[in-house]
């Protein structure tokens, strides 16, 4: 911009940011539970490599490459994917119920690999889920620290994971935790396992676990689990954040059981645009890209940042507006005027298209683009067209409609 401040055109109701005391890190969940969507399909082992570096390019600290106990194609792969990531900054973890016949594989992999994994050991921490697994609370406590406890005593890194914390008994939360603890958890992890919190509730759930571990007086961190079976699952993230929590998950589009979980492409957006990381996502929509081909997840038009439609407009007040600005000369602008997220940040520009809705500039544009000469003969033409169009015209369906 030239002697222009952004402050002097954007008034910021945001402001001012929380600011986190430290630095976020974030755990990818893409190749676990984003494959228990019922409609994902396996990537391959080469797909999966390639999502891998892609996370580390964005810098994602760890990805959590799957479920050792599931089979032996599942610890092949896992053991291939360890392997890849010695190479990189990104460090992987597993899943694992806290038993020690889920652990025991991952001992055995770690000792064949000769690098260390993450195990995150897993139970089920509400009444619901206990009533109807015929649990009673000693014998998940006992789970808790036996699991913990083995993982442990053999060297793992562990984190220890409470399923469905978010309807879960607050005397029972602090048992289970106060127990993998003392047990030699390094991180614990709060789920919202069905979608059930909201952000109010999340900032309270987080704050009370927080609150368990000053009590201890030990350095353990604290991650967060999200889904989005109500709509949440970005809100509840930034949430937990705001109370705390130092590791966030989240899968590429948000793929995952049910209705998914967080969305990790547009965490790393809002928290890019809150300033909260300085990350060069430039790459994130070729991870996006990759992710929906290699899982079967089609991108929705209408998705957020990384859908056709985010930022394109063939609306022609709006369009309009877009095109001055870049007729100005100013990029800056043009990513701004009509958009609330910055589309150069993301490797992406804005596009001007034509349709039903559009006006003169969109044609004129368009046109110039495609370097034909935008007379008033063609743009009635182009608008004609268009008008009698049920949707958005392409850029040869414009071209030919001006030779008309």
């Amino acid at each position: 911009m030239t002697n222009i401040n952004e402050k002097d055109l954007v008034h910021d109701w945001n402001e001012p940011y929380f600011q986190p005391s430290e630095p976020i890190q974030f755990d990818d969940e893409t190749l676990r539970d984003g494959l228990q969507s019922p409609s994902a399909k396996e990537p391959t082992l080469d797909e999966k490599v390639k999502l891998v570096y892609l996370m580390n390019d964005l810098g994602i600290d760890t990805a959590d490459v799957g479920l050792p106990g599931a089979s032996q194609h599942a610890r092949d792969h896992i053991a291939f994917l360890c392997r890849e990531m010695e190479k990189l900054t990104i460090t992987p973890n597993v899943a694992c119920r806290t038993l020690v016949s889920d652990i025991k594989p991952v001992v055995d992999l770690v000792q064949e690999i000769g690098s260390p994994i993450e195990v995150c050991a897993f139970v089920g921490s509400s009444a619901i889920r206990m009533y109807a697994e015929g649990w009673d609370f000693e014998k998940v406590l006992g789970f808790a620290k036996s699991g913990v406890e083995f993982a442990a005593k053999e060297g793992l890194p562990v984190m220890f994971v409470t399923e469905d914390t978010a309807r879960a008994r607050p005397e029972e939360v602090e048992a289970l935790y106060r127990a993998a603890i003392e047990a030699g958890a390094k991180r614990v992890c709060i789920c919202d396992t069905c979608g059930h919190i909201t952000p109010e509730g999340t900032r309270r759930l987080v704050t009370f676990v927080a609150n368990i571990i000053k009590d201890m007086g030990v350095d353990v961190g604290i991650d967060w689990h999200g889904h989005r079976d109500r709509g949440l699952g970005l809100a509840n993230s930034i949430a937990a954040i705001e109370a705390g929590a130092t590791r966030i998950h989240g899968t590429a589009l948000g793929i995952g059981e049910r209705a998914g979980n967080t969305e990790m492409d547009l965490l790393l957006v809002n928290l890019k645009l809150n300033g909260w990381i300085q990350t060069d996502l430039r790459k994130l929509g070729d991870y996006c890209r990759l992710a929906s081909e290699a899982i079967g997840s089609p991108i929705p038009h209408n998705y957020p940042v990384f859908g056709q439609d985010a930022f394109e407009t063939g609306t022609g007040v709006h369009a309009a507006a877009v095109i001055k600005a870049y007729k100005k000369g100013n990029h800056w602008l043009a990513d701004r005027v009509y958009s609330g997220v910055p589309a150069g940040l993301f490797g992406l520009e804005q596009s001007i298209k034509v349709g039903p809705m559009s006006g003169k500039s969109n044609v004129a544009w368009v046109l110039e683009k495609q370097g034909v000469q935008a007379t008033d003969e063609r743009i009635d033409n182009v608008l004609a067209a268009a008008k009698n169009s049920p949707r958005m015209l392409t850029d040869k369906e414009v071209l030919a409609a001006a030779h008309g």
